[in-house]
């Protein structure tokens, strides 16, 4: 057997990694002596939402899924440019974090220390969540970060200042991110709607300047969104499944009708990752039990996929 047939082995074959990437838990990555270009994390944590849970299997779904979209040696192949990307690429599955379930500062502590020792070991760290609750501990982990950007794709605005007598619910991380990290200086969310807005929470991040863009907005100009994303920043981008529209992605806790097809939401993304410094990346609410089908974690697993080869690419024709 050759060395590509091995690497593009059946996707149902194991040990299930993300990506087919080699397993090094985070917290031993410095004992490799090497440095990865990608490394990505599972945060099994869903003790924070306030209606359907389940996000607490999205990393092992994920990793199923990516199965799919493992990357041959000489990289992926775009038919319509006749090149690859991600030729050459090191992974890693750095594991997942080992949360302590309904002890949250704990939780958050270990989810910070594991998602620090991956920055050290990799140029760009991925986390697959978990709610949307832990993209605060995440945030934590680059803090010395100079000037942080975070671009969030979500139905929701996720800014509450408390629900249901909890500051550190699914619904709160970016304004405990903002309160906490002075250097986390603009969040752009692209893709609210629903009727369950706060509005105490839209007023807070409109006084601090934040960029609140609709859903309505990408379906109506998408360009016209693309020229309201930052440029030039060092950009954390955020991804909750729920942007996307239930029809394409049921598997989510909290779906809400009128989201982003598929394409908008990768449209989006590769345009972030190209007018921007991308520093991280999360994929958060997806919860695999609730689709049956399998398609919320296979497009799940994609649009990861997608975004790697977006950074990638940009990475080629700087020279890094």
């Amino acid at each position: 057997m050759s060395g590509d047939e091995r690497h593009l082995e059946l996707p149902f074959t194991g040990p299930a990694t993300f990506f087919k990437a080699p397993h090094v838990p985070a917290l031993e990555l410095h004992r490799t002596g090497g440095r990865f270009d990608v490394g990505i994390l599972g945060v099994p944590f869903d003790f924070a939402v306030g209606f359907r849970p389940g996000a607490r299997f999205a990393p092992a779904a994920v990793r199923a899924a990516s199965g799919r979209y493992a990357v041959p040696p000489s990289g992926y192949y775009d038919f319509e440019t006749d090149s690859y990307s991600l030729g050459g690429a090191r992974l890693v599955d750095a594991g997942d974090v080992d949360v302590a379930q309904l002890e949250t500062a704990e939780s958050h502590d270990r989810i910070t220390a594991a998602a620090r020792a991956l920055r050290a070991a990799v140029a760009l760290p991925l986390f697959v969540g978990g709610d949307h609750s832990v993209s605060y501990p995440l945030l934590r982990a680059f803090d010395e970060v100079r000037r942080l950007h975070v671009v969030q794709l979500d139905a929701h605005l996720d800014y509450s200042d408390s629900r249901n007598a909890t500051r550190w619910a699914n619904s709160s991380p970016f304004r405990r991110a903002v309160e906490a990290l002075p250097e986390l200086v603009h969040v752009t969310v692209v893709g609210l709607r629903g009727v369950r807005a706060d509005p105490e929470a839209f007023a807070a991040a409109r006084s601090r300047g934040h960029e609140l863009i609709a859903a309505r907005a990408v379906h109506a100009a998408i360009t016209d969104v693309v020229d309201r994303l930052p440029k030039g920043e060092n950009v954390y981008l955020s991804i909750d499944v729920d942007a996307l529209d239930a029809a394409e992605l049921p598997g989510t806790g909290s779906p809400e009708p009128e989201g982003l097809s598929y394409g908008q939401a990768r449209d989006l993304v590769v345009a972030t990752v190209r007018r921007n410094e991308l520093v991280g990346v999360d994929l958060m609410e997806l919860a695999p039990e609730l689709d049956p089908t399998g398609r919320s974690a296979l497009l799940s697993a994609r649009l990861l996929a997608e975004t790697l080869e977006a950074w990638w690419r940009v990475r080629a024709e700087s020279g890094a």
